[in-house]
């Protein structure tokens, strides 16, 4: 092929008004945000938001009181609250731009690869970016298409197009759309970006570049936004709006409460004229906080059922709106006050500044119990578990670069997989050999297996690459690479075979003729041979006899045994190749008009091959099933081979109808309500294009599943956008890469399984902190409510709330986080992404355990109310019992956290101990952080030290909870086995 002669190609100012036209021959990367806008979505969190909003409360009444003090010690709950959101955005901002970096390195793409282009009469190189409309492309063996294009000349064209239809047998091309014999998924004449060149050589004309390619199209498709919300968000923001409203209910009866006891029992009298001031200062923040109180009033009416549609002004309109008609509305009373006599200009018009203190001290105290109510922890809890899983995951060949797909892994309830490479090796491998003569024993000698050897290395164009000893790698068509394969584990060396044999005329491969033929000088034989091998049922057509052991029998005696044969092939999707050689013993041509002629051929036999299962996917899809985990096969190969890897690998069987299998066609062809109805009991879409298997994925989730896509091509890029979780293939394509959040480094279904563990685990241990915290927060804020209606002095201070609340729920959010992973979550079937996190058997947990603390606590506060039992002189609540009562506080729930770490296990909280190495750091450091606080906290932490006589009657007392829970455990455990 001389093409330089037949083509001049574009000329430079043709090159530039093209790429002026049309674009240069690269993809729009990807727009990424940048790195403040990232960490900003983190605040996106609803509980983050919550808590937020209760730092700056906080921070506006520690500004107010340092004005009225000039005091500090305000600021520690602040500036605590505001740690805590710095840490959990923090952390969880770090962790995923960590991935994405290795991402980036894991997917970089060389637009610099130069390319065989005519232009100007001449044949250059150029890279692939500068590739444009209308250029004339020489392509061979082994290159990817640079670009869509249109074929002008194609000899023995085979291009693989599974990146784009998923489909693992090559597609045979042609410039004439008429002489493609089968059906595909693309014409025949067309070229397409992405795709590789496994067999022959060709020309063709550039159509379209860049972004227009289908390449282009269905990258485009991938990187549309879904707007979905993650099932554990959907879980979390539930939790978060009970809080709220719980919180807020405390909160305002609090305060009320205290106002008015404040306003009636105490020995203060008011004018009429200044609590009109009051009120109106009042009503003025109330309708400055519209934006914080309105919602969660909105929540609560969601909550029992009757959601209402929140005002637009208030959901839209921006906080210095309601700061402006918030200064407004008080501009009006005390304007309506003025004309009544009431001068706001002088203090005496104002209530007490005395009063005022006590006023604010109300609004404090409800401010803490808001506070209280908002687990600081559950943040950093979630932001741990998902950090650290991520860091777990990729140890088990899972990168993941979006954090919410670690866990929404274990919520997964469907997973749809493609076929090749991710269920199979993606290697042909020769599964049974019929040679009828020799039975395929390539090392017996004789002349038989002389045939079989030399007939395979020379009729072929594949090759093998043995620059790693340890791992053989083939190259070219898959299919006559398997053959090479299978001579190289037979202890052949095909290489030394082909080079020995001169070749004297060969025809390759074509779609027309469906079959290939070699005439050699054969070394091993000493003769002229005839080697020919293709499709068995065109091959035997073109013989006259068939070898066996005992001579030559004509193919009429043996085509019933020969078809009885190949259809058993079929019957298990296997592809066969028929095989047939020719003595030469006359001058007669062989090869007339590219086709066979005057032969007398034989046949030596078939060999079937198939792309075989990974030896791990069998054992991992059945955990996943096990695991209540639908697999759907979604693959662009034909019906009988995708049917056959559905029973291989266990999710097809005998009772299954034929509804259960479904053509891409067909499936395209119904309308969205049959869809619906028809996709939940779909087990296999077969001849999938990438439109199929994003609508599945689209219907499975308006149906509730939570949609798990695995693919390696361009063709899956959409689906993987669109679904719960997209795992694509490490040796895959950069678009599916760039459109999934998980990244199977090794290629293996089995590390899905992992994925589904971690992201089970997770949400277990998740649980089991909200456990741990909404315990601590229960009795935490029922105390301080109790406290704050009936007495003067706080039960638990802001500063030993921020000790609480912050510092040991934080640490314990890592010790519950890091817990290892429990194989027996594998077994339980996918949670319902609408439940509430906390279930019946939690919820008893938290308000049994939780009111049983309050009623131990309080009454401990009652007794040293009046009892002097520190000797201090006289009864009441002095320093030392409020550190007694502090610390025994604490370390109730220090001994709870182990109960909560044996929660959902049902085995002893000592199990696994010294597998769970953060576990117990963490409750070492809340242990003795506790002993410095009160040793060292003074008047920060209004504490005193304590006896080393004290402490063990603490420890010692409080450690029942523990005892007691292990007792309960073992009840359990044995009455279960019986």
């Amino acid at each position: 092929m001389n093409p330089h002669k037949h083509y001049t190609g574009l000329t430079s100012k043709q090159v530039e008004e093209s790429r002026a036209k049309h674009g240069a021959n690269i993809l729009t990367p990807v727009k990424k945000d940048p790195w403040w806008k990232l960490y900003l979505e983190k605040f996106e969190d609803p509980i983050i938001r919550i808590l937020l909003i209760a730092a700056l409360l906080s921070l506006g009444i520690s500004i107010i009181y340092y004005l009225k003090s000039h005091e500090f010690k305000e600021f520690a709950e602040t500036i605590g609250i505001f740690c805590a959101i710095l840490l959990a955005t923090g952390v969880g901002f770090w962790f995923e731009m960590d991935a994405n970096k290795k991402f980036d390195v894991l997917n970089q793409v060389n637009d610099d690869t130069p390319y065989k282009v005519i232009r100007e009469g001449n044949v250059c190189q150029v890279p692939k970016k500068d590739i444009a409309v209308g250029d004339i492309v020489i392509m061979s063996t082994g290159e990817e298409i640079p670009a869509d294009g249109k074929l002008l000349e194609a000899i023995s064209l085979q291009i693989d197009e599974s990146c784009l239809t998923g489909e693992s047998v090559p597609a045979c091309k042609s410039i004439m759309p008429i002489d493609c014999t089968t059906k595909t998924a693309y014409p025949c004449h067309s070229i397409l970006k992405g795709t590789i060149v496994l067999d022959g050589h060709g020309i063709f004309e550039v159509t379209k570049v860049g972004d227009a390619t289908e390449y282009g199209v269905v990258a485009e498709k991938s990187t549309e936004i879904t707007g979905d919300v993650t099932p554990l968000n959907q879980q979390l923001d539930k939790l978060a709006k009970w809080i709220g409203v719980i919180g807020f209910g405390f909160a305002l009866i609090t305060f009320v409460a205290r106002f008015l006891k404040g306003l009636f029992f105490e020995d203060v009298t008011f004018e009429l004229g200044q609590l009109g001031l009051l009120g109106g200062v009042l009503i003025a923040a109330a309708i400055a906080l519209i934006k914080v109180w309105l919602p969660i009033i909105y929540d609560g009416f969601e909550l029992v059922g009757k959601e209402k549609k929140m005002p637009k002004r208030v959901e839209e309109g921006s906080w210095f709106l309601w700061i402006g008609i918030a200064a407004l509305s008080f501009v009006v009373i005390a304007g309506i006050g003025r004309i009544f006599g009431v001068n706001p200009f002088l203090q005496d018009s104002w209530i007490p500044l005395e009063t005022a203190s006590h006023i604010l001290t109300y609004f404090m105290v409800a401010v803490t119990i808001i506070v209280v109510a908002v687990p600081e922890g559950l943040p950093m809890s979630v932001t741990l578990s998902l950090a650290l899983s991520m860091r777990k995951m990729l140890k088990s060949n899972n990168l993941v670069r979006k954090m919410h797909a670690c866990e929404t892994m274990g919520a997964a309830t469907v997973i749809c997989t493609d076929k090749t490479g991710t269920l199979t090796q993606n290697l042909m491998t020769v599964y049974k050999h019929d040679f009828f003569s020799s039975d395929g024993n390539l090392l017996s000698g004789n002349n038989t297996s002389d045939l079989i050897k030399e007939g395979i290395s020379v009729n072929s164009t594949a090759y093998l690459d043995y620059a790693d000893s340890n791992k053989v790698k083939p190259l070219g068509n898959p299919t006559e690479a398997a053959l090479l394969m299978w001579l190289h584990k037979n202890g052949v060396n095909y290489l030394e075979l082909r080079e020995e044999a001169k070749v004297v005329e060969q025809l390759t491969f074509s779609c027309e003729r469906k079959y290939m033929a070699t005439m050699v000088e054969s070394p091993l034989l000493k003769k002229r041979v005839l080697y020919v091998k293709g499709a068995p049922e065109i091959v035997f057509e073109e013989c006259e006899n068939v070898l066996y052991e005992n001579g030559p029998r004509p193919t009429s005696e043996t085509k019933k045994e020969i078809d009885s044969l190949l259809l058993n092939y079929q019957k298990q999707a296997m592809r066969t190749i028929g095989f047939a050689y020719e003595i030469i013993d006359d001058g007669k041509d062989r090869f007339v008009d590219g086709n066979l002629a005057n032969h007398n051929l034989t046949f030596l036999g078939v060999v079937a091959i198939s792309d075989p299962l990974r030896e791990e996917v069998p054992n991992a899809v059945q955990v996943c099933l096990d695991a209540g985990i639908d697999i759907k096969i979604v693959t662009g190969d034909t019906r009988g081979t995708a049917m056959e890897i559905g029973r291989q690998i266990g999710i097809l069987n005998e009772n299954d109808s034929e509804e259960c299998v479904i053509s891409g066609y067909d499936f395209y062809k119904l309308n969205d309500d049959e869809a619906q109805s028809r996709v939940q009991d779909l087990k296999i879409i077969c001849r999938a294009r990438p439109v199929d298997k994003q609508r599945m994925v689209q219907m499975l989730k308006i149906g509730g599943a939570v949609v798990a896509v695995t693919g390696d091509g361009t063709n899956d890029a959409p689906a993987l956008n669109y679904a719960n979780v997209g795992l694509s293939m490490g040796s895959g394509t950069s678009v599916a890469k760039e459109a999934s959040d998980i990244t199977l480094i090794d290629d293996s279904f089995a590390s899905i399984t992992k994925a589904v563990l971690w992201g089970r685990t997770i949400f277990r241990n998740i649980q089991r902190f909200v456990i741990f915290q909404m315990t601590i927060n229960v009795a935490a804020l029922l105390i301080d409510f109790i406290g704050a209606l009936f007495w003067q002095k706080l039960p638990l201070t802001v500063t030993q709330l921020l000790w609480i609340n912050l510092i040991m729920d934080t640490f314990a959010a890592g010790a519950l986080a890091s817990l290892p992973a429990d194989q027996k979550v594998m077994k339980d079937k996918p949670r319902d992404r609408n439940s509430f996190i906390i279930n019946k058997e939690m919820g008893r947990f938290i308000f049994g355990i939780g009111f049983l603390f309050v009623v131990i606590l309080l009454g401990m506060f009652i007794y040293f109310t009046y009892t002097d039992i520190f000797g201090g002189g006289e009864p009441g609540l002095s320093t030392k019992e409020l550190t007694f009562f502090f610390t025994f506080f604490v370390m109730l729930q220090f001994w709870n956290m182990f109960n909560a770490k044996a929660f959902f296990s049902g085995k002893s909280a000592f199990s696994g101990l010294s597998k769970s190495v953060g576990f117990l750091i963490v409750a070492i450091v809340i242990f003795f952080g506790q002993i410095l606080i009160v040793e060292f906290g003074g008047k920060v932490f209004r504490t005193e030290p304590l006896t080393l006589f004290e402490w063990i009657i603490i420890v010692g007392s409080t450690s029942l909870v523990l005892w007691i829970g292990e007792i309960m455990r073992l009840f359990a455990k044995l009455s279960t086995k019986k």
